[in-house]
């Protein structure tokens, strides 16, 4: 087990400490906090990040699990300065802080994917979103059509935002250093009008995943349930097409079909 400044890492929270204060400014400088916006920093750990957030707004919320970090937080600031939620980001209601919101964190690993998808439900109150993950979940994210690192993900978040990928962060920026290569991320919510939306949205996603359940096979077997491949050709879709072959649009199309 791995120690930092007196805390013993928990590998059930999937925790990585950021400990390079050159990265630490880079993401600092790429978030460009002002005073008066409402930051919410998921996971603050050790507050890598906490103190020079809070070197530029006027309060800061945070989102905490471990009680141990959560005391230690405490000790150091006062509550008008930094709002702390103790509790799993995955369950946490977001909304419950206002609208506007900017939201970062080095995102645990072992929750990054679930707790995307959590936090694209809020789209309608953020303003960006920056994060460190693990370089091949950024790469999935902002991946294009038709490479292999498409998929569900890559659907469901394009759907929603605008996706950025920054900078690689090495594992010796960490503290225990991961197993894996690092990036930053930026996500902005599209405008509206930009980018197509799906009449009914709940099954919009039951269709994307009912298209990547089986990558491997084509359309026309994994959606066969849901519309004949006779139709997904009179929408310009090729029927012997694989999931990844697609972009939002079609996607779109084909949900709009079925309400």
């Amino acid at each position: 087990m791995t120690q930092h400044q007196g805390h013993q890492a928990r590998k059930r929270f999937g925790q990585n400490f950021l400990v390079s204060p050159g990265i630490v400014r880079r993401i600092v400088e790429a978030i460009a906090p002002r005073p008066g916006d409402l930051v919410v920093e998921i996971g603050p750990g050790l507050g890598a990040l906490t103190v020079p957030l809070l070197e530029r707004v006027e309060r800061l919320h945070v989102v905490e699990i471990d009680r141990d970090l959560i005391a230690r937080l405490k000790e150091a600031w006062p509550p008008e300065r930094l709002a702390i939620h103790e509790g799993d980001a995955l369950e946490f209601d977001f909304a419950a802080l206002g609208e506007r919101l900017r939201i970062v964190g080095n995102l645990p690993y072992n929750i990054s994917t679930p707790l995307l998808f959590h936090l694209a439900g809020y789209v309608t109150r953020v303003r960006d979103m920056h994060f460190m993950l693990q370089k091949e979940v950024v790469d999935r994210m902002a991946a294009a059509p038709g490479s292999g690192d498409y998929g569900r993900l890559s659907v469901m978040l394009q759907y929603r935002f605008d996706i950025e990928r920054l900078f690689v962060v090495p594992p010796g920026a960490f503290n225990p250093p991961p197993k894996v290569d690092s990036a930053i991320v930026r996500l902005v919510p599209k405008k509206a009008g930009e980018g197509e939306k799906a009449k009914d949205e709940a099954l919009f996603a039951r269709v994307v995943t009912a298209a990547f359940s089986q990558r491997r096979k084509m359309l026309r077997n994994t959606l066969r349930e849901m519309i004949p491949e006779e139709r997904l050709a009179a929408l310009g879709i090729v029927p012997t097409a694989r999931a990844e072959e697609l972009g939002v649009a079609d996607y779109v199309r084909i949900a709009d079909a079925l309400t």
